[in-house]
């Protein structure tokens, strides 16, 4: 099956559903705010917009979806009334692929919009919200149509599992048992992938138009670093347990990897500055646990059961694609004993690369 049709956050409001475990993507967010708020501030003193078209790449659904955007818009309409400007229209896109749960975002605009007003006063906007479904590897919008994109957490999804990744066996990402032509393959798709990504949203920003980026990643050059890999390698050994105990075929644990790839700093350099559409005017590397409620009392398994939970509302619907529904349960019971064991013995932290781009000519 496409990648297109299974790949989404596991929908509405429920215990599983990323709206209640994506607490470590609203960290990720508040690190990485001061980059995006700089961004777009720089881009309206040095265009003055009579309004302003935003997208969110990846926007998924939540609590986050709209934070993102308020956060953007109220950094916009502070300047703009220090400028003393008059307030500008806005134009949100909210984009995902096609099996994101748009319908939650819907019925959560007419209390974003009330909250927008409460916060900034009766002169605020208008600001229209429009869903956008469709995959940010194709072109999403009208030619220099938009100001400002912001993508967090989006792109180390990759379009594909990368062709070429039949040997490696045990295993359902990149891990160090991986032979090197796995670790190749994942790179040269995310190569050809960000290339992509790159050049469409040069098509569709206005020239000077700018971007924030935040990949989940990892600081080494090794694609097979555990920064990266761990929290894969750790569901692998759950999988892996069920195949010994014969409720997983063993064939199908060898035909399913997951399309994703966490680049490096130099990576993620490289591809902008070769694609050449856009200059670098920020890279930053931040790190957030794996258990977003660290620093609040909890035991490890109590931290097992949270991350165990956050990944399921990410994975599930790529592994009921694959092995059926009925082993979900079983396998994020066994994967939540794993992550607790391993945390109670280690620091696992995820990586971000961050990186604020101009839209060059």
């Amino acid at each position: 099956m496409e990648v297109i049709e299974v790949l989404h956050m596991n929908g509405g409001i429920g215990e599983t559903s990323y709206a209640n475990n994506s607490l470590v993507q609203q960290k990720v967010i508040s690190i990485t705010k001061p980059i995006t708020e700089q961004a777009i501030v720089d881009l309206y003193c040095s265009t003055i917009p009579r309004s302003l078209c935003i997208a969110d790449l990846g926007c998924s659904s939540g609590p986050n979806t709209l934070l993102v955007v308020s956060e953007l818009i109220k950094a916009v309409e502070r300047t703009q009334k220090k400028l003393g400007h008059q307030s500008l229209e806005f134009q949100v896109y909210l984009n995902d692929l096609p099996g994101n749960d748009f319908n939650t975002i819907f019925k959560s605009l007419p209390s974003f919009q009330e909250n927008m007003r409460t916060q900034l006063g009766s002169g605020f906007g208008p600001c229209f919200v429009t869903g956008t479904p469709g995959s940010f590897y194709g072109r999403l919008f009208l030619a220099n149509s938009l100001h400002f994109i912001h993508s967090s957490y989006g792109l180390q999804w990759l379009s594909k599992v990368p062709e070429g990744v039949k040997s490696n066996k045990g295993n359902i990402y990149m891990a160090s048992t991986s032979p090197p032509s796995v670790l190749k393959a994942y790179y040269e798709q995310f190569q050809r992938d960000f290339s992509m990504f790159l050049k469409y949203r040069s098509e569709e920003l206005v020239a000077g138009g700018r971007m924030v980026l935040t990949i989940l990643g990892r600081k080494s050059e090794d694609p097979s670093s555990k920064e990266c890999c761990y929290i894969w390698e750790l569901l692998a050994i759950a999988l892996n347990e069920m195949v010994s105990e014969g409720i997983i075929e063993e064939e199908e644990m060898d035909s399913f990897n997951i399309p994703q790839y966490t680049p490096s700093p130099a990576e993620v350099k490289f591809e902008v500055q070769k694609e050449g559409s856009f200059g670098i005017d920020c890279l930053e590397v931040s790190e957030v646990n794996w258990n977003a409620y660290d620093g609040d009392f909890c035991g490890s398994d109590d931290g097992g059961y949270k991350v165990a939970r956050c990944m399921r509302s990410v994975a599930e619907p790529l592994l009921v694609s694959h092995f059926g529904e009925a082993i979900i349960d079983d396998v994020f019971h066994r994967y939540r004993e794993i992550v607790a064991d391993r945390m109670s013995k280690e620091r696992t932290e995820f990586i971000n690369v961050t990186v604020s781009l101009t839209k060059q000519g």
